[in-house]
């Protein structure tokens, strides 16, 4: 059996259990709440389909997309109405809830409605901001920045225990390679593992960027999501991070890199399948 997926110390993101022996975990949402009714939409979408595949599922969206490449981008709501369609989200559908915070201030504010708050890869080597997002009690995503080795993420992990956060996630979402592309090195998922004894989660769809590729916005190549996230279940993952959208051309953030929501659960499909093998299960 891989030793990444029995090693690793299991967390909780609201009542799921995460890493360890438990199953493979899905994180998935669109990009960026572009409406109420969009995220309605998308979660029950998600919630019908995962429970249908009998995945554990988180579901995630931004308020606010703080590092556009462009001035002119959108951005989203804003975290106050953007945390009342989450919230809408969570009571409705009974799911735990993922998003990313920019401020320190913005920690114990989104700590309210989500369960699990996000790290951004930017943000993650800034000291007071990752024990301001460590202190409010929640399980945190620490999206691995694209300049970081994977060993690096121990330092992170010091910096959420000492101020009392353990429920961590590691995400990898690919490596600087050049100018305007990100490559993928599967040794990260268990090197982070192995440095940290923390569970590991992969950003399929985040991985397949292009930074700056369309001059003022991200491009992205979502042909291969399918390949990486295949992938990564070989190699062995507690968490995959999919970023999906109904209509993804017309997407309003990172529409080039996420999957076609009627594409997801052909997907899934193949990625629990290989998991399974990955954990001896068949």
């Amino acid at each position: 059996m891989n030793p990444t997926l029995t090693t690793a110390r299991q967390i909780k993101v609201g009542n799921l259990p995460v890493g360890g022996n438990a199953p493979l975990a899905l994180i998935a949402g669109p990009c960026v709440i572009e409406s109420r009714d969009h995220i309605l939409f998308m979660a029950e979408r998600l919630v019908e389909m995962t429970s249908r595949l009998g995945i554990p599922f988180i579901f995630k969206a931004s308020y606010d997309k703080a590092n556009r490449t462009s001035v002119h981008s959108f951005r989203g709501p804003g975290i106050e109405e953007g945390l009342k369609v989450l919230a809408l989200v969570k009571d409705r559908f009974g799911v735990p809830i993922l998003t990313d915070v920019h401020t320190e201030e913005q920690a114990p504010i989104a700590a309210e409605v989500c369960d699990i708050l996000q790290i951004p890869a930017f943000l993650c080597r800034q000291t007071d901001f990752v024990a301001a997002v460590g202190r409010v009690g929640r399980a945190v995503n620490v999206k691995k920045g694209q300049f970081l080795a994977p060993a690096d993420v121990r330092n992170i992990a010091t910096k959420l225990k000492e101020v009392g956060c353990e429920d961590v996630l590691m995400t990898e979402r690919g490596a600087s390679f050049g100018y305007g592309t990100l490559v993928t090195d599967f040794r990260s998922l268990p090197m982070m593992q192995e440095a940290t004894n923390l569970p590991v989660c992969f950003d399929a769809t985040h991985s397949v960027q292009l930074p700056g590729g369309l001059g003022t916005a991200t491009g992205g190549q979502r042909q291969y999501v399918p390949h990486l996230a295949r992938a990564a279940c070989a190699v062995g993952t507690h968490a995959l991070f999919i970023e999906t959208h109904d209509r993804p051309d017309e997407a309003k953030s990172d529409g080039p890199n996420m999957v076609p929501l009627n594409e997801l659960e052909a997907l899934l499909r193949d990625c629990i399948a290989i998991d399974r093998v990955t954990r001896g299960l068949q």
